[in-house]
């Protein structure tokens, strides 16, 4: 019989490409990761692993066997949610996990209800980068998040994750008002000689910045870099150059501040480990997260 906790061994070494990098996610030394790895060899009775300079790659068989790992760890979640059901009341820690611009508008409300509904939950948020989220999920670190990407920059789906839609909102461009664009052009373009704001090298915003100036056909000139969005109108409104600010992000933007609406839209999802959907903590957070999102939908329909 394979060990389970193995295979996930194996699995993160495909998704990873080291031992020392798997050892350094399970808090493991590489000799121990190592030495698991070689009794999974002898427990599967083929090569799993060969050499490739100084480092190792899977071999055929060991990548159809991660595939297999990826169902079997679903299904052990799946078996988990099953039991968590069959229990009186909901009880346990709940981490979710959520991008900066979620964490003071879509979560709030859903924290009250959760607390006033299940006051057993132990809820835990985390507020990180959606690039680090599938990582922070399948280590456990995470059990729901509120993950996103943009329609200019998809991201792929992650065979360990299961997710559901929960938003898609507008993305504006957000330009000093003295800066003009091109009416009957495409805003992007008007200013593409003009200093950007963009989110720092490896996160989600600053590839999206990236691939929508390539689309209108230029390299963004970054002058600034931010992680919040608050802080970019803010550079913005001091004339500093202009940036991509989504729909909630801007509730009351700066004075100094014109925002033009962009055929750009950030889609939003709430995920969690493949097979843990129907876990009655996860769904729990599901339909609350689900409701106060509406909410806000709702506020800025009235709003216009």
């Amino acid at each position: 019989m394979l060990d389970v906790r193995r295979l996930r061994l194996l699995r993160d070494l495909a998704r990873l490409g080291t031992i020392a990098a798997v050892a350094e996610a399970h808090t493991y030394t590489p000799s121990a990761v190592s030495q698991q790895l070689a009794a999974l060899r002898r427990e599967a009775g083929v090569r799993l692993l060969e050499r490739d300079g100084r480092r190792v790659s899977l071999t055929p068989t060991a990548a159809a066997l991660v595939r297999h790992t990826e169902v079997v760890l679903a299904a052990l979640e799946a078996a988990e949610a099953t039991l968590a059901a069959a229990r009186t009341g909901l009880s346990g820690t709940v981490r979710i996990g959520a991008y900066p611009t979620a964490v003071p508008t879509l979560l709030p409300a859903a924290l009250v209800t959760l607390a006033r509904d299940h006051p057993a939950l132990d809820l835990m948020v985390t507020e990180l980068d959606p690039v680090a989220m599938p990582d922070a999920l399948r280590d456990r670190r995470l059990d729901v998040t509120l993950w996103h990407d943009y329609d200019v920059a998809p991201v792929a789906p992650d065979p360990a994750l299961d997710s559901t839609p929960l938003l898609e909102e507008p993305v504006f461009l957000a330009l000093p008002a003295d800066v003009d664009v091109d009416p009957h052009g495409e805003p992007i373009r008007s200013v593409r000689d003009t200093d950007w704001i963009v989110g720092s090298p490896g996160t989600l915003c600053h590839t999206v910045v990236a691939h929508a100036c390539q689309l209108a056909g230029f390299t963004p000139r970054v002058r600034h870099h931010a992680d919040d969005f608050t802080a970019m109108l803010a550079l913005v409104g001091a004339g500093q150059g202009v940036a991509l600010i989504p729909r909630l992000a801007v509730s009351r933007p700066p004075a100094g501040v014109r925002l033009v609406p962009l055929p750009i839209r950030r889609r939003t999802r709430l995920a969690y480990r493949r097979g843990a959907g129907d876990h009655p903590a996860v769904a729990a957070c599901v339909a609350a997260i689900r409701a106060s999102t509406e909410a806000v939908v709702d506020t800025w329909a009235a709003a216009g």
